[in-house]
């Protein structure tokens, strides 16, 4: 670990004080360059153009998981048939975009961009948003509005930001979506087959507001610097995050249709890589980056995740999507550099 590592160590004593032991050192192996590269930015505070940051990033693109990823990529950018790409899960060329993402793939890279470009040029509904369509007889086409929901616009909108396409026009729509489709303003049209209304409601949950639609569509506005959000953008993070916060994130009593009385399991099984499905670290995540870091009322959740850990200070992934992704990013139930990397990303922001 050389100086410029260690004098970022130094300044996080608040929140690694908080654990059981430290995981930075396990963090930072070269031999795992995508969790380093996320490691030193996140958890050290490293830009994105530092030298040691270049060279995980580098590295990343040539290991796995991100290479068994690209690998898999059509020539055209799309995975396994052309397309709008949500099926199959968790292969085909949706979710490729997702967890491309999540794993801190290059944007600048030429895959990484054709994969952008395809999923502009086929997910995209009319309406701006993107649906959750398997293509059909005609996967040229564009996918119905009825179709488009929170939680897979969330997603998309949040790694195309994070790829750079903030300003393409296509972005600009389905932000506009996803802010209108929450508040209600402006012309709007609902289906009761997909988006049913204002407020996150979602056929998927009986019409009533999906807390993990909630997560993921914030987690798109989320990234856009606050100096650039629309008013009715505003407006609508702060509805979301007023519904987030309407109970306690520790007890994940959101909404729940089709006679369910309790909250999904999933809720309480941190895991990587993230689909549809959130567990409660996304739920503080998301509150986090919107500045509720030190809000009161994350305290039951951040203490659910602390109590969590192993003697190590290390996490377990607990939902790894295990024989549904390209790749084996992690093994079901096994110590976690990336579960354990997404809850330090959190401890400091609280704790710092």
């Amino acid at each position: 670990m050389n100086h410029e590592t260690r004098k970022g160590k130094s300044d996080m004593t608040g929140w690694l004080r908080m654990l059981k032991g430290d995981p930075l050192p396990w963090l930072l192996e070269e031999e795992t360059p995508a969790v380093r590269h996320l490691a030193l930015r996140q958890l050290l505070d490293q830009p994105a153009d530092a030298p040691l940051v270049r060279q995980a990033r580098a590295a990343a693109m040539y290991t796995d998981p991100i290479a068994s990823i690209l690998a898999a990529q059509e020539p055209d950018g799309f995975w396994v048939k052309p397309g709008p790409g949500y099926t199959p899960k968790y292969r085909g060329t949706v979710w490729q975009l997702i967890f491309l993402d999540q794993l801190g793939a290059d944007g600048g890279d030429a895959r990484v961009r054709a994969a952008c470009e395809y999923v502009l040029s086929h997910s995209q509904a009319e309406s701006g948003g993107f649906a959750s369509w398997e293509g059909g007889s005609r996967p040229e086409a564009p996918p119905p509005s009825s179709l488009v929901i929170h939680c897979l616009n969330g997603n998309l909108l949040r790694a195309l930001i994070g790829f750079g396409l903030l300003e393409d026009e296509r972005v600009q729509r389905a932000i506009d979506w996803q802010a209108r489709s929450i508040t209600g303003e402006g012309i709007m049209r609902y289906y009761l087959s997909g988006t049913s209304g204002p407020g996150f409601c979602c056929k998927s949950n009986e019409h009533l507001p999906c807390a993990w639609g909630a997560i993921k569509g914030l987690l798109a506005l989320a990234r856009i610097p606050a100096v650039r959000r629309a008013p009715h953008v505003q407006r609508a993070i702060e509805q979301g995050a007023a519904f987030l916060l309407s109970c306690d994130p520790a007890t994940a009593s959101y909404p729940a249709g089709w006679g369910n009385v309790k909250p999904s399991p999933f809720w309480f099984l941190l895991g990587f890589p993230l689909g549809y499905v959130a567990d409660m670290l996304q739920n503080v995540t998301v509150l986090c980056e919107l500045g509720f870091a030190k809000d009161a009322r994350l305290s039951g959740a951040v203490e659910w995740l602390l109590g969590q850990q192993e003697p190590s200070g290390r996490w377990r992934n607990q939902s790894a999507s295990h024989g549904k992704t390209w790749v084996e990013i992690d093994k079901q139930g096994e110590l976690s550099k990336w579960v354990t990397l997404r809850v330090c990303s959190i401890l400091k922001a609280v704790y710092e």
